[in-house]
């Protein structure tokens, strides 16, 4: 199994996972040049895709679909209501545009959809399981439902927001409607809930973390990276041994893989 998050944050987010020879692309919200240039640095062709999973509607996740399924005709997978809601969907090649349903199975992967709440048609995080190995994702989501805390329980890998530093956002210089967004329920996980949220899942003995969707303007990487290991040490986690932790960033790619 590998997992590289090739881009994450408000400019673009694009992930890739590959379990037992199965290889997928959670999101497109970077250009099709950079995810090919991206995986071309795996030394992963970009025509070996099997399946392009889709989070939610929103641009940061989505902005390079158009090329990418006109270009290499991958199939992308989508709740209905995400693609009726997508900004491009009349640009996509229909034979590419799939129906998401509760279960599928991709390869040699089994994926599974959970809803999760942020201010978007239908988004979704997604569970994934390949023999005895768990991947969970989850980002873009203003709170962590019991539904959400199950989907995510005993992962061996977890993709998890860590979006923002209340402090930071509540005294920063966005105008006050898009920081009450930011804070609500459909909003964005700060890094203090991505800490307790960990600090609470059941866990394997082992779990490799990836804090995603980190903000540009009211986060830093070490302040997140900070927080959420001061939460899971107080409540008992020994950090490299329990969990690892890996930050992820607009611009370059972070990874694992393989094991």
């Amino acid at each position: 199994m590998q997992i590289h998050v090739l881009a994450s944050g408000s400019t673009g987010n694009a992930t890739f996972i590959e379990m037992e020879n199965t290889k997928l692309l959670v999101d497109a919200g970077i250009s099709t040049r950079r995810i090919k240039q991206s995986l071309d640095k795996l030394e992963i062709n970009i025509e070996e895709l099997d399946g392009v999973l889709i989070t939610h509607e929103h641009r940061d996740h989505v902005n390079g679909l158009t090329t990418l399924l006109k270009k290499y005709r991958l199939p992308a997978y989508a709740r209905p209501d995400t693609w009726n809601s997508m900004y491009c969907r009349n640009l996509l090649p229909d034979e590419c545009c799939r129906e998401l349903p509760d279960s599928l199975n991709i390869g040699s992967v089994k994926v599974e959809p959970f809803s999760i709440s942020h201010d978007a048609a239908d988004p979704v995080g997604f569970r994934l399981h390949a023999g005895k190995t768990k991947v969970g994702f989850a980002t873009d989501l203003g709170f962590v439902t019991p539904t959400v805390k199950d989907a995510l329980s005993l992962s061996d890998v977890l993709v998890l927001e860590a979006n923002h530093d209340v402090e930071m956002l509540k005294n920063g210089n966005y105008p006050w409607h898009l920081k009450k967004r930011i804070m609500s329920n459909r909003g964005h996980l700060a890094n203090t809930d991505a800490g307790w949220t960990l600090a609470r899942l059941d866990r394997k003995a082992h779990t490799d973390v990836f804090l995603a969707h980190l903000s540009q303007e009211n986060n830093r990487p070490e302040l997140a990276e900070d927080t959420v290991a001061a939460i899971l040490t107080q409540e008992g986690c020994q950090l490299n041994k329990d969990i690892t932790l890996h930050l992820t960033y607009p611009g370059q790619i972070t990874g694992i893989g393989k094991y």
